[in-house]
């Protein structure tokens, strides 16, 4: 069983479907069966218009599989100049898998991954999905310096993981611990981000560029969930729906400032941190369909 996100500049957001491996074949075989629009041609790995970027979201630690590349496809991708030796080494000694895929060769395995394609370029491309109030949000102030942007971001970060801790302890202490263990794994999300912003902020004095409170929408920066996520009685699916909720205001948030900004430096740092926050939606969304998979279809017990 995995999740696949389906992610391209064609579509308005991405899409997370559950798939059960090996049942329904192909990659392609998937988008089909649920109308995302990667291109395709032949269908059997001759022409080269399923072309797909395939990310696998399992830690490093956890198996990824090369999933069968077979020559006909090892010889396209070279042609198109989407394989190199050291990867197609990797792919036939150890099974690892190259960035590039035909989507009609790639068979879905027991492993979650993102899949990114172009689309049909005739096709204008479509902005991220964003809620309305996304379109709005100004933030309280403007930002007018990239040493300032530098500063609203550790304050975001920072909040966002000191809100995580104390959501974690609080599942601890009512015995929440499956709960406890998410809330804290994502305050760890949150450290490595504010570490990253803390990097790029190196030589600056953040301290006295962090933005006022009256800053932000209701007092309180764009990732910290709503109170009620402290409920004692919250399902780990309500746990992850609440983090989802703070990390798309995260996500809105940069992407906001990566759209108004009239500096093209705080533009650029504003889109590598919505990306980042990008990725964190693609994996909450996936884990989310997953326990709904689940919650739907209960495991029979032993």
């Amino acid at each position: 069983m995995s999740n696949v996100t389906f992610s391209s500049p064609v579509m308005a957001r991405d899409i997370t479907v559950y798939a059960v491996a090996g049942d329904r074949g192909t990659i392609l075989a998937v988008a089909k069966a649920h109308k995302i629009p990667i291109p395709f041609d032949c269908q059997d790995g001759d022409c080269g218009s399923c072309l797909v970027e395939v990310k696998h979201l399992a830690r490093e630690k956890h198996r990824k599989y090369a999933i069968a590349l077979t020559e006909k496809e090892k010889e396209l991708l070279r042609q198109l100049g989407k394989i190199s030796k050291e990867e197609i080494y990797e792919a036939e000694v150890n099974d690892m898998p190259p960035h590039y895929r035909l989507a009609c060769q790639c068979f879905i395995r027991n492993e979650d991954i993102v899949v990114a394609f172009e689309g049909d370029k005739t096709l204008p491309a479509q902005a991220p999905y964003l809620t309305p109030a996304a379109k709005v949000y100004k933030g309280g102030v403007e930002i007018g310096s990239l040493a300032e942007f530098h500063g609203f971001a550790v304050k975001v970060e920072q909040d966002a993981a000191l809100h995580f801790d104390k959501l974690a302890a609080a599942m601890q202490a009512c015995g929440n611990h499956e709960v406890a263990k998410l809330f804290a794994q994502l305050a760890g999300f949150s450290r490595l981000h504010l570490a990253e912003a803390q990097r790029r902020a190196a030589g600056t004095d953040t301290d006295k560029l962090l933005p006022p409170d009256y800053a932000w929408p209701d007092h309180e920066t764009p990732e910290r969930t709503a109170l009620w996520a402290g409920d004692p009685l919250m399902s780990r699916l309500d746990a992850l729906r609440a983090a989802l909720v703070g990390e798309r205001r995260g996500y809105e948030f940069y992407y906001s400032i990566a759209g108004t900004s009239k500096d093209p430096e705080i533009r650029e740092a504003a889109k590598e941190f919505y990306m980042e926050e990008a990725e964190h939606v693609q994996v909450l969304e996936a884990w989310i369909t997953r326990e709904e998979w689940l919650q739907k279809n209960p495991m029979p017990l032993a």
